[in-house]
């Protein structure tokens, strides 16, 4: 394959081929951007889409500058929201950057020739209320409530603050600041990464190229992942972990994150499609536990998913300690408030719901009673769905 052919490989929008060939042709070194608010620092195979082909970038030897938003963050991307997006703080963005960008090292090729880490408030904290007034001047705001989810809120009567209007501006400036010659992002950043371009030319910069990678969908098979919705893979979690969720991947997506997280060839896929379902969902969670986790032990990997479809809880599960203060007066604590100090729900409320649709088990056994009460004199186990387990007991 061609370098453009490995870089429009699962690409959704390339503006424009023509540029990028000819970027590619200049026999320069290229600057290549891909801009991240640390609004949430847990990582999954969706963001593994975008960060591959910054490494695809790398391998081609091109330098890579993952910005991290810790400026923009304060403002809030209002990309795909219908509402104003609550700020963060500098402190808040520094401290999730950091999870973030050890994340990010896990895909990226961390020679310091083809890397590069910027964080964007060493250029806009400094550019005072004067440049932001000069940087706005070079915008419309017509053009700017094209925007899909701008026009959507207008129609609906939702507000619209001033500071989300600066939002794509600040982040067009991150390819002034940094000369960006190609500037990565999913569909769901086309305009902002387009105003890039156009803020580019109005500093007299060669305009970037945008590439965009689609929004990888979740486990459910409906949904982009996403952490909150559960529906994700996440980059750190265990071997045993990711191989048991890439087995549940959806039979419908399977030539999508095929085609979007292994390098294997188009004639390659199509072979493996062809065969049996179980045997694809095998060779796709060892090509990406090949490169996240190199070390890892297939064999054991799929023995404990086998085990545990049959109904055995596995030994190496997460253990947790329930302090006293956990317990009422009789002693005792809710099976829905255990759930909740296992990680297996985010609230109380969210546990009984879970018990209500009977997805929890304790020790095997289904919880029927969202109100069953434990003593918890010996652990008990409980589980969530096929492969999340917890080990609780008194501390």
């Amino acid at each position: 394959m061609t370098p453009l052919e490995i870089l429009k490989r699962g690409a959704v929008d390339l503006i424009s081929p023509e540029d990028l060939q000819a970027k590619l042709e200049s026999g320069r070194r290229l600057t290549v951007k891909l801009g991240a608010d640390p609004t949430r620092p847990d990582l999954h195979l969706g963001h593994a889409v975008v960060l591959r082909k910054m490494r695809q970038f790398q391998d081609l030897g091109h330098k890579v500058i993952l910005i991290i938003g810790d400026f923009t963050a304060m403002i809030g991307d209002p990309s795909g929201k219908s509402k104003t997006r609550p700020p963060l703080t500098l402190e808040q963005t520094r401290a999730n950057a950091q999870s973030y960008i050890e994340q990010a090292r896990l895909i990226l090729n961390n020679d310091p020739e083809l890397f590069e880490l910027r964080y964007n408030s060493e250029w806009l904290e400094s550019m005072g209320f004067e440049g932001v007034i000069k940087l706005a001047a070079k915008y419309t705001v017509a053009r700017m409530i094209e925007r899909d989810d701008f026009t959507k809120r207008l129609r609906g009567g939702v507000p619209i603050s001033l500071h989300e209007l600066l939002y794509p501006l600040a982040q067009a400036y991150d390819s002034v600041a940094i000369r960006a010659d190609v500037e990565l992002g999913g569909t769901d950043q086309l305009f902002n990464l387009l105003v890039g371009r156009d803020i580019q030319r109005e500093y007299g910069l060669e305009p970037q190229v945008v590439l965009t990678t689609p929004l990888l969908v979740g486990l459910d098979g409906v949904e982009k992942m996403s952490k909150s919705l559960d529906n994700y893979i996440g980059l750190t979690d265990a071997p045993e972990l990711m191989y048991a969720k890439l087995m549940k991947v959806p039979d419908t997506l399977l030539e999508n994150y095929f085609t979007l997280l292994t390098d294997l060839d188009e004639a390659r896929i199509a072979e493996i499609l062809a065969g049996h379902p179980v045997e694809a969902h095998r060779l796709l969670a060892a090509e990406i536990l090949g490169w996240l986790h190199p070390d890892a032990d297939l064999g054991a990997a799929e023995a404990r998913f086998r085990a545990v479809a049959q109904g055995v809880i596995p030994d190496d599960i997460a253990q947790f300690r329930v302090e006293a203060a956990e317990f009422n007066a009789e002693g005792r604590v809710s099976v829905a408030r255990l759930a909740v100090l296992g990680g297996l729900a985010a609230s109380n409320g969210e546990a009984r719901r879970l018990i209500q649709n009977r997805g929890l088990k304790l020790g095997g056994e289904t919880v029927e009673d969202p109100q069953l009460t434990l003593t918890l004199e010996e652990p008990v186990v409980l589980q969530k769905g096929k492969d999340k387990f917890a080990r609780l007991s008194r501390a």
